[in-house]
């Protein structure tokens, strides 16, 4: 599915701002890191992380990386269909459906990325490092490694 094509607007998170140095012969050269998330709120998610001098240009570098990396998620009744689990470096992210009206129960790096995606019941838990860069990898592998109900029931039968 298109990008232009799609019904719904695309909705930006902006998750962290850092401020990072590089030190060289003359002193330091300071530049800022941006990491965001893009989503439709339907299924189609993406996230983006990249450097600027300026934190505007940033943001913008990064949000352009996120529109680029979109891919879909199949989404069952404002949840995920089954339980998935996520890693990436040291974090480990566990996913779990809810079904009635729990609302997003996570930490804020997972709760943006649930809001853009349209995820409104989960439950998540976070094992290891809680450094939002790894977080919000992790969680994307984790969205990736969700399959789409009418295979798990083939496969059943």
């Amino acid at each position: 599915m298109n990008i232009k094509n799609s019904n719904f607007p695309l909705r930006e998170k902006l998750i962290l701002v850092k401020r990072v140095s590089k030190t060289v012969k003359g002193g330091r050269v300071f530049s800022f890191t941006a990491l965001t998330v893009v989503g439709d709120q339907n299924g189609k998610i993406g996230f983006g992380y990249k450097k600027a001098k300026e934190v505007p240009l940033a943001i913008s570098k990064s949000i352009e990386k996120a529109k680029k990396n979109l891919f879909n998620i199949n989404l069952y009744k404002n949840t995920i269909p089954h339980k998935v689990i996520g890693n990436h470096l040291c974090s480990k992210v566990i996913i779990i459906p809810s079904y009635n009206e729990t609302g997003i129960i996570s930490g804020k790096s997972m709760k943006y990325i649930f809001e853009v995606v349209g995820i409104k019941n989960i439950s998540s838990k976070l094992y290891g490092s809680s450094n939002p860069i790894n977080v919000v990898i992790a969680t994307i592998n984790a969205l990736k490694n969700i399959k789409n109900l009418k295979l798990i029931y083939k496969k059943k039968k």
